[in-house]
C-alpha cells in the first residue's frame, strides 16, 4: 500500500486563476470607487505610515463602507463572488486534473487542491469553483452580531503564506492547530516533494522559494490582462524560483496543462519509486533510514 500518496496543487488566486484582484470585480464597484483610486490610496497610506499594505486595504474597505453607508455582510460577500471572472479553462481544470492523476497512478494517488491568497476568504467561499478546494486560506473579517464586517481577524501577506504551506505539509489545516512541533518527514501527510505551487508573480516568491527548497515544484503563469506580464515570470525562471512558466490558459492541451501534467507524472513516479524502495528494504529485513 502506497504511503504519502497525496499530491497537493496549491494556487494563488488573483492573477493566477482570475485576471484581476477579486476586489475589482466585487467590493470596489459596490463601494463606488475605481481600482486606480482605491489602490492608489492604499499605496500612499502604506508608504506614509509605514503600514502593512494588506491591513490598510482591509481597513479602508470598512471605512469606505461606513462613509458611504454600505453594509457588507457575509451574505453580500458570497453573492459578489458570482461577478469574478476566470482565466480560460479554470472551471473545467480541477475535475480534469483529478481524472488525470487517478488514471496515471492506477487509482493509487489522490490530488487535493488548495488556495492560499491575500484576498478575502468571504468572497472566495462563494466562487463557483469552491467545491474543488480542500481548503482555502485567505484574509478574513470579524462579523458583529448583525452579521456586518467590523475588523480584520486573519491577515495573509506574501511572507505569511508560507505558514499555510506547512499546514498542508503537516496536515495541521485548522488555524487552531499549532505547526511548531517537530513532525518527522515520513509522517507528514503531504511532503513538499508532492506539492506543486502555481502563482503569478513576485508576491508568490516566498512560497515558491520554500516549495522549491524542500523538493517541490512551482509554475508561474502570466497574462497581458493580469497584473504581471511575461517579463516577471521570465525573471522568476531565471532566478530558478519556478520550474516552468506558461500563459494562464487552463484549457485542455494548453502549455500550462501540458507542463502541469509533466510535473504530475514526475510526482506520481516519485511516489511509486519511494514506496517500491521501501518495500525492497522491508522484504530483505533492512530498515528504511530515509
Amino acid at each position: 500500500m502506497l504511503t504519502q500518496n497525496t499530491i497537493a496543487l496549491v494556487y494563488d488566486f488573483d492573477g493566477t486563476l482570475s485576471p484581476q484582484p477579486m476586489q475589482e470585480y466585487t467590493l470596489l464597484p459596490k463601494l463606488g470607487i475605481t481600482p486606480d483610486e482605491f489602490w492608489g490610496r492604499v499605496d500612499r497610506e502604506s508608504a506614509e505610515t509605514i503600514s502593512e499594505k494588506m491591513l490598510v486595504y482591509m481597513r479602508l474597505v470598512l471605512e469606505l463602507a461606513a462613509e458611504r453607508k454600505v453594509n457588507i455582510s457575509r451574505k453580500d460577500f458570497l453573492e459578489m463572488a458570482s461577478d469574478i471572472k476566470y482565466f480560460p479553462g479554470v472551471e473545467q481544470w480541477f475535475a480534469r486534473i483529478n481524472q488525470y492523476v487517478a488514471e496515471h497512478s492506477n487509482q493509487q494517488v489522490q490530488v487535493l487542491h488548495y488556495v492560499i491568497s491575500a484576498g478575502m476568504r468571504e468572497i472566495l467561499d462563494g466562487v463557483s469553483i469552491r467545491p474543488y478546494f480542500k481548503q482555502i486560506y485567505a484574509s478574513e473579517y470579524h462579523f458583529n452580531d448583525q452579521g456586518v464586517a467590523t475588523f480584520p481577524k486573519v491577515l495573509i501577506t506574501d511572507t505569511s503564506k508560507t505558514q499555510y504551506l506547512f499546514r498542508v505539509n503537516k496536515g495541521k489545516e485548522a488555524l487552531t492547530e499549532s505547526i511548531n512541533e517537530h513532525l518527522p518527514e515520513d509522517q507528514r501527510p503531504i511532503p513538499f516533494h508532492n506539492m506543486i505551487y502555481i502563482g503569478d508573480g513576485m508576491t508568490d516568491v516566498p512560497s515558491m522559494a520554500l516549495t522549491k527548497k524542500n523538493g517541490g515544484h512551482t509554475i508561474a503563469v502570466y497574462s497581458d490582462r493580469g497584473r504581471h506580464g511575461k517579463e516577471v515570470c521570465v525573471d522568476l525562471l531565471r532566478a530558478k524560483r519556478v520550474d516552468f512558466i506558461a500563459p494562464a490558459d487552463y484549457q485542455e492541451g494548453s502549455e500550462l496543462s501540458r507542463r502541469t501534467q509533466l510535473l504530475l507524472d514526475a510526482v506520481i513516479s516519485g511516489i511509486a519509486f519511494r514506496n517500491e524502495a521501501a518495500l525492497c528494504l522491508q522484504e530483505n529485513g533492512l530498515k528504511n533510514d530515509a
